[in-house]
Order: structure tokens, then C-alpha cells, then sequence
């Protein structure tokens, strides 16, 4: 119930929302116990409120109203009802509007911001010298009181200025990088997916070339060939709903129960590939499933790209506190790290870095190996 009110409220104008202030301070100029409250600068003798009061009390109040649209304009006004006030000796209470004034042209003042400042302290100096011809008693001590009282007004507004916008840097620093994150997982998972299955469906199409005289083989190969196409289709079609702004908590990415299923495809490319699974996988999905799932679909593409046709081992292992992934392909000691425009591996070793594993690849004189350790630590 609170909620709609403040919403109808933030809604308004704000000279709208900053008039109740103005006009709660012209009001309280009216208020006997507060008559005798009022800034008094100068020493000149009280005047009592008369009709000639409405033109200093209106001018050093309904000016707040766009203290924060038009700050300087507003301070310019609230100074001159304040210059009247105290010359016409009344020092009411609506003095208390030039503070205000003063703090809200030192947060809202956008350009030439010293000028304003400046061309403020000359008007006070040339009001203490009117009202010294006007016989005021105040000493030289009291001007300079007040003065430093009204630069603290400038200097406090100031300060929520620096505040502000150290605020809203910061606001735009951590949405940029969010941004960066998400652009870099998304362009990731993309990778991870067009090029496996890819990879997968140039190899099995070129293997087609030489099973034409068995149509047999070559009905199968085809097959193949569709089915990676229609299983890349959909994993990017997953993919793709997480820039759904009404996905929810049904996407379903690839953990490292899947991994036998990407063996088998990896199998139907035409790539020898020995599965070796120890331990139960983790009922819960977590991020350490899907790292793990990416080291061997990339191990595996490169496999393909770089040793086809040689033996390649997957071998995981689920412990309870972590995954550990073993790829091993004969034949190849060239490092994939090195195609691929910086992604692959690299970005393997970021993803599972951020979980608190480590991932290694390098060769070996008979082959390759990709190794990872993965925590289970990141639940998603």
C-alpha cells in the first residue's frame, strides 16, 4: 500500500515535489513561537511583520521549488529575498531557504559552477557593506561567521555532488562489466557448440565422398550428418533462450551426464573414442558439470580437426568434492590452442579457473592429452 503512494510521488515534476518545502517554510514565517528564530545579520533593529514582509518571505521561499531545475536562477532569487529581509530589518524565518538554496546549487550546478560561486560572495560582501551604511552593529567576526557557514552549505552540496556521481560511475562500471561477462560467456557457448558440431558435420560429409559405392554406408554417414545438424540446431536453439527475457529457470544446459551422447556422435564423425566413466555423477546440476561437459566437447573437436581417424580416450571420474577429466588422443602433438581465435582451450582454462580448478593441455610424444580438475564447490 506504502509502495503506490511513493511511486505516484516519484512520478511528479520535480519542481512539484520540491514546492511542499518552499511553501512549509513561508508558512512557518507565520508561526509566532518561530518569529523570533529567524537569521539575523547585520544588527539592524527588528521590524515587526507587516504587508511589506510577503515580498522577501516569497522570494527566499517559492524560488526551492527549482532549486534542483534551475539551481543558480533559484540561489540568484533566494539571495535577493534574503539582501531585502535583512535590510528591511524583518529576518524572518524563510532566511533559512538561503542554506537550502546554497546546498542545492552546490550539488546541481552544472556549468560554471565558480562563476556561480564567485559572483555569490560578491553579492555578500556588497550586502555587509549596505548594511553597515545602514548603521548595523554586526562586527567584522560576525560577517565572517556567517560566511564561512554559507560556504559550508556550498561545500556540503558539493560534496553529494562528488557522491552522486561517483555513485552512478560506479553504477556504469559494474553494468559495463556484467555486460563484458555475458557477452564472453554467451560468445563462449557458442563456440563450444557451432564448433563441435560443425567439426563433426565437415568430417562426416567428407568421409561421404568415399562411401558412395556403398550406399549403405552412405545412407548412414548422411543420417549422421543430419543429426548433428539437427542437434546443433537445437542446443543453439537452448542457447539462444537465454537471451529470452522471459526464460526461466527450465533452460537446460548440457551436463556431464551427456557427455556419452557427445562420445557417440564424436563416434558417428568417425573418430575411435573409448568412454571410461568412474564414480556417479552429482544429482544436482552444477556449473563444475558444464565445465566439465565443454573440456571433453572441445578435447574431442580438436580431435577431429587435428587427429582424425586417431584413438581418443574420455575418461571422467566423480569424486565427491570434485570432477577430473582425461581426453587423450594419439597421433597429434599439436597444441589447438593455438586456432580458433583465442577461444577453445583458452576459454576452457577461464571457465574452469572461475570454479577454482585447472585445466592443462599439452603434449606428449605419442599424442595429446587435455586434463581437468574441477571442483563441485559452484552449485547453479
Amino acid at each position: 500500500m506504502t509502495e503506490r503512494p511513493l511511486h505516484v510521488w516519484r512520478g511528479l515534476p520535480v519542481t512539484l515535489r520540491d514546492l511542499p518545502l518552499g511553501l512549509l517554510l513561508a508558512g512557518a514565517t507565520l508561526v509566532p513561537a518561530l518569529q523570533a528564530q529567524g537569521t539575523q545579520l547585520g544588527g539592524l533593529p527588528d521590524r515587526p511583520l507587516d504587508a511589506g514582509a510577503i515580498v522577501p518571505v516569497l522570494l527566499q521561499c517559492l524560488p526551492l521549488a527549482v532549486r534542483r531545475r534551475w539551481p543558480a536562477a533559484c540561489l540568484a532569487v533566494v539571495s535577493l529575498g534574503f539582501a531585502l529581509d535583512q535590510v528591511l530589518g524583518y529576518h524572518t524565518f524563510a532566511g533559512t531557504a538561503l542554506v537550502v538554496a546554497l546546498v542545492s546549487a552546490g550539488g546541481h550546478v552544472e556549468r560554471h559552477r565558480r562563476a556561480t560561486a564567485a559572483a555569490t560572495a560578491v553579492a555578500y560582501v556588497a550586502l555587509t557593506v549596505a548594511l553597515h551604511r545602514l548603521g548595523g552593529s554586526e562586527p567584522v567576526s560576525g560577517y565572517l561567521t556567517f560566511f564561512l557557514l554559507l560556504a559550508l552549505a556550498w561545500g556540503a552540496g558539493a560534496w553529494l555532488r562528488r557522491t552522486r556521481a561517483a555513485e552512478a560511475e560506479q553504477r556504469r562500471a559494474v553494468a559495463e562489466r556484467t555486460r563484458v561477462a555475458e557477452r564472453t560467456r554467451l560468445a563462449r557457448e557458442l563456440h563450444d557448440v557451432v564448433t563441435h558440431h560443425v567439426t563433426a558435420m565437415v568430417v562426416q560429409t567428407e568421409a561421404a565422398r568415399y562411401r558412395v559405392v556403398d550406399p549403405d554406408a552412405l545412407d548412414r554417414t548422411l543420417t549422421a550428418v543430419a543429426d548433428t545438424g539437427r542437434r546443433a540446431v537445437a542446443d543453439l536453439r537452448n542457447l539462444l533462450e537465454v537471451l529470452d527475457p522471459g526464460h526461466g529457470p527450465d533452460f537446460l544446459a548440457p551436463a556431464v551426464g551427456d557427455v556419452l551422447e557427445l562420445v557417440e556422435r564424436t563416434r558417428q564423425a568417425g573418430q575411435p573414442v573409448e568412454y571410461v566413466e568412474e564414480g556417479v555423477p552429482s544429482p544436482t546440476p552444477s556449473g563444475a558439470e558444464l565445465a566439465a561437459y565443454r573440456v571433453v566437447q572441445e578435447a574431442l573437436t580438436n580431435a577431429l580437426k587435428h587427429a582424425r581417424g586417431s584413438a581418443t580416450t574420455v575418461h571422467v571420474r566423480h569424486d565427491h568434492e570434485e570432477i577430473r577429466v582425461h581426453v587423450s588422443t594419439q597421433g597429434s602433438r599439436t597444441a589447438p590452442m593455438a586456432q580458433g581465435g583465442g577461444r577453445g582451450l583458452a576459454g576452457l582454462r577461464e571457465r574452469v579457473g572461475a570454479l577454482g580448478g585447472e585445466l592443462r593441455a599439452e603434449p606428449r610424444p605419442d599424442g595429446f592429452d587435455v586434463r581437468a580438475r574441477i571442483p563441485l564447490g559452484g552449485r547453479s
